[in-house]
């Protein structure tokens, strides 16, 4: 277990030996966090929750309400669920989910993910297109890796174009979903 404190927000969280990042929050999240302007009015998924750093961290700005944490390792999910218990911030809504398999959200104004991006491209192909369908217009996907170019030409493909800040040696990827009378503009 260890505090963590973003943006003067003190946060505690439970981990296991085996959790990514399980002695403190990662660099890469908080890099991909450190650009992101949150409003009460956003719907959030934090897409590969893990321990639920960034959906935890965004439910005490925006509400627990409008925040949705998922993850395929059930694990992740349990711990998630402690987290946010932890962190009082129960009412968010944490599924147990591969990709978007297990969430019926179609509406959301931000994704937010950290994706495991040392395997195979397949997860993250995965988000990235699917999560453009699951975005209101207007919404934005953060992604946040240490590589650059793959992640680049996906979302340039996917999203007609993504803004890329460089914080730390990782890529904070920012796609926006524009309504198609403006793609390409």
């Amino acid at each position: 277990m260890f505090t963590e404190k973003i943006n003067e927000i003190e946060l505690v969280f439970e981990t296991t030996e085996t959790s990514f990042s399980p002695l403190a929050i990662d660099k890469g999240t908080l890099a991909m966090l450190s650009v992101i302007e949150f409003s009460s009015a956003d719907k959030l998924l934090d897409l590969g929750c893990g321990y639920g750093v960034v959906g935890i961290f965004a439910a005490k700005i925006i509400g627990a309400q409008n925040v949705f944490m998922s993850d395929v390792d059930e694990k992740c999910v349990e711990l998630s669920r402690r987290n946010s218990e932890l962190n009082e911030v129960e009412n968010v809504k944490i599924i147990h989910s591969d990709g978007f398999r297990n969430i019926d959200e179609k509406d959301f104004t931000l994704i937010l993910s950290n994706p495991p991006y040392h395997t195979d491209f397949s997860v993250p192909k995965h988000f990235i297109e699917k999560g453009f369908n699951r975005l209101k217009i207007g919404g934005k996907m953060f992604m946040v890796t240490k590589r650059k170019d793959w992640y680049f030409n996906k979302f340039r493909a996917v999203f007609g174009g993504v803004k890329v800040t460089e914080i730390d040696d990782y890529f904070v990827f920012c796609a926006e979903k524009r309504s198609m009378k403006y793609a390409g503009k």
